[in-house]
């Protein structure tokens, strides 16, 4: 969703970073960190969710803990930027759930993809499959040594008043 739907004012700002903090926060606990009562909290929140400014709600999980030690970036790039051709392998890339993340880019790079995987072989077969994709001239791939630091949340400090 681009652009914004309506100004938000100090109150919604508090109300979306608590949320971004901690997505299991209560009503109660939200309404008094944001300094106003639950029922007005309750319906700000859920009209931030209407207006898309929420888009849901998840755990976020260690892959590591979970046997998912390899996480991989993969810039690939097409033979072909024709609008068609641009979809069809985002088509492709929804379809497999190696990928997590897929960005198209300017530049020479078509698409970076972020994929996690078990193991380096279960790896290196879906990159044997991405190669073989319609339109992909080639594939390359970095191998993610180290996590410096891993922020999802959009950074609302920015928007925030200082004081």
């Amino acid at each position: 969703m681009g652009g914004l739907v309506k100004e938000l004012d100090e109150i919604d700002l508090k109300i979306l970073h608590e949320i971004q903090e901690d997505g299991r926060i209560t009503n109660v606990e939200l309404a008094k960190r944001v300094g106003i009562s639950p029922p007005p909290c309750l319906r700000r929140v859920r009209a931030l969710e209407e207006e898309g400014y929420i888009q849901g709600y998840r755990g976020l999980l260690d892959p590591g803990t979970l046997g998912f030690d390899v996480t991989v970036f993969a810039a690939v790039h097409l033979s072909s930027q024709a609008d068609a051709d641009l979809r069809a392998f985002e088509d492709f890339v929804r379809g497999q759930p190696l990928v997590r993340e897929c960005w198209m880019l300017s530049g020479e790079v078509d698409f970076i993809l972020k994929c996690v995987a078990p193991d380096m072989a279960t790896f290196q077969d879906f990159v044997s499959h991405l190669t073989a994709a319609p339109h992909v001239q080639n594939v390359r791939t970095s191998l993610v040594l180290h996590n410096s630091k891993y922020a999802p949340a959009v950074p609302l400090e920015l928007k925030m008043p200082q004081g």
